[in-house]
């Protein structure tokens, strides 16, 4: 069976607590296990994984925030079906702001 390959690599603007809190809904209940940074669903036929890692915080002034380098990574899903959990995803985790 082929191995995972990375859909995605990017930075998000969010800690951990919070990526974690929408995460459920972004991926529509689909059950998943959170080891450390690194979170998984599926089997060993079919499954996704993201991993997260802290980058520096982003300081503006006074203002500090929270990083992480968010890296998509699936198996065993079509191409369609990827960009399916990206915009439920990116709907989930879109930022207001002008």
């Amino acid at each position: 069976m082929a191995g995972f390959s990375v859909a995605r690599d990017c930075e998000m603007t969010i800690t951990q607590t919070e990526f974690l809190r929408l995460l459920p809904a972004a991926v529509a209940g689909v059950p998943f296990v959170v080891e450390g940074t690194s979170i998984a669903s599926g089997d060993a036929r079919r499954g996704w994984r993201i991993n997260l890692a802290p980058l520096p915080d982003l300081t503006h002034g006074l203002i500090r925030l929270e990083r992480q380098r968010v890296t998509f990574s699936f198996r065993g899903y079509a191409a369609d079906e990827i960009a399916a959990f990206f915009r439920r995803f990116d709907l989930y985790f879109a930022r207001g702001g002008g």
